[in-house]
């Protein structure tokens, strides 16, 4: 078991990562300006369920076998790059709509959803990184199992993560629905 001041200072770092941009929150906050905050959360359970596969692989080894493998660091690397170079250019391509603008989109099956934010999760080279050099510094072996410590923090970075962005969703969707309703700021936006 972490002590209780390793677990808090590692938890702030978590909330500080949560906090800084990166390709989970645009994912997020797209769904669910684009289909309400409930698109958004379900969403997040599959960003979720990325964090939980990177814990799992980082607890148990794995990840540092990937990042000793450089062409699958490469692959996971480019693979996030396009995915977030792709999201930019629909955002401003010619004739992109406002990102802010609700629009009547074709309502994706929860599963859908999920798969994406399991996949966007997994191409974030972010979260791959936060378990592989940043965990590792707050486990101690003199304070218990290992793993047990491992699984413990990570999954107070879990916490963490979905309570952040699921506020995200829940702001985004609802500020979305309400400037639709004002046209002078799509107006001022575009």
């Amino acid at each position: 078991m972490p002590e209780a001041k390793t677990w808090m200072t590692f938890s702030l770092i978590c909330l500080g990562m949560a906090l800084t941009p990166g390709p989970n929150m645009l994912y997020l906050l797209s769904r669910s300006i684009c289909q309400g905050p409930l698109a958004g959360i379900v969403s997040l359970v599959g960003t979720a369920a990325g964090f939980v596969v990177y814990l799992l692989c980082a607890a148990l080894g794995i990840t540092a076998l990937l990042m000793a493998a450089p062409i699958a660091y490469d692959v996971l690397r480019f693979g996030g790059a396009l995915y977030l170079l792709w999201l930019a250019w629909s955002a401003i391509k010619p004739g992109a709509a406002s990102p802010f603008q609700v629009r009547e989109l074709p309502q994706d099956p929860p599963a859908k959803l999920m798969a994406m934010g399991l996949l966007t999760n997994l191409l974030n080279p972010k979260a791959a990184m936060l378990y592989l050099s940043l965990l590792p510094q707050f486990i101690d072996p003199h304070h218990g199992a290992v793993l047990g410590q491992s699984l413990i923090l990570g999954g107070s970075q879990i916490v963490v993560s979905l309570t952040i962005n699921g506020l995200i969703c829940l702001g985004a969707g609802t500020i979305a629905a309400f400037l639709a309703t004002r046209p002078t700021f799509a107006i001022v936006q575009r």
